[in-house]
């Protein structure tokens, strides 16, 4: 006959497997938060920072698959009228309409600028968090944090998508 093991043995065999649970899910976790940041930085920099750079009105006359492209009109000191910029194309972007914008340095492209574009450069966030709360909610079984993160992905994004309506 095999004796019985005691609870706390079995216990604390399992408490290795939840620790490594806990941190490799965590671990997760931050790496998309962290990835969609990264991922939005590079044009909520040119939208939130604007000392120094270019802005102005782009009116939309063409527009292909991925991009739009129009005559830019300069508003800020400094800046230089164009013939042509290119604008990425979105759900808010039509043909014949004009679009207050700031000129990437060094570059053609614009981006959308006031709080339609700081929304719209903040998307790959939103889609991150509502990516890290299934990993939250399932790898960490933090239920309230999961859907804290994913209200605000929710958020996020519906925002976003009003303001460029």
């Amino acid at each position: 006959m095999i004796p019985a093991m005691p609870a706390a043995s079995a216990a604390s065999r399992t408490a290795p497997v939840t620790a490594l649970r806990v941190v490799s899910m965590g671990a997760v976790a931050v790496l998309i938060l962290v990835a969609g940041v990264w991922g939005s930085w590079g044009t909520a920099q040119d939208v939130m920072l604007t000392k120094g750079k270019e802005r102005g009105t782009v009116t939309v006359t063409a527009c292909g698959d991925d991009t739009c492209t129009g005559p830019f009109a300069p508003v800020s000191t400094g800046a230089a009228k164009r013939a042509s910029v290119v604008l990425d194309k979105s759900v808010g972007v039509r043909k014949g309409q004009t679009y207050d914008v700031i000129v990437k340095p060094g570059t053609e492209d614009v981006v959308r600028s006031g709080a339609a574009g700081v929304l719209y450069s903040w998307v790959p966030l939103g889609g991150a968090l509502l990516l890290a709360s299934v990993v939250v909610a399932g790898g960490l079984r933090l239920t309230r944090v999961a859907w804290l993160l994913g209200g605000s992905g929710i958020a996020l994004l519906t925002a976003a998508f009003a303001a460029l309506q």
